[in-house]
């Protein structure tokens, strides 16, 4: 891998890392963000894991979407360890439950 290449894996990181972090803050799902940045749910899901190139206007519809400035998502950031498998089902425990009674 050239210098060049190693640099746009990085940096493809630093993307990823940044759009994962703000949907999160935001309390955004990933099928939420991808509508709303009117992208492919699976192209979104290999930005966040910084596995394909993004041109200007997919880091633009982003931005938008996630209401900050498009530098904002090249800033450093490190993506966290994948994790295998699905995530787990979270448990709403507000206000009772949905057994009937």
């Amino acid at each position: 891998m050239t210098d060049r290449s190693a640099r746009v894996v990085e940096v493809l990181g630093y993307i990823g890392a940044n759009v994962r972090r703000l949907r999160l803050s935001r309390g955004l799902t990933q099928e939420q963000l991808a509508e709303a940045a009117e992208l492919d749910l699976r192209f979104l899901q290999r930005v966040e894991r910084g596995q394909t190139n993004v041109g200007v206007a997919v880091v633009v519809a982003l931005a938008d979407a996630l209401a900050v400035a498009p530098g904002v998502l090249f800033r450093k950031a490190r993506l966290p360890e994948a994790k295998p498998g699905r995530p787990r089902k979270t448990t709403r425990s507000q206000g009772g439950s949905n057994k009937p009674s």
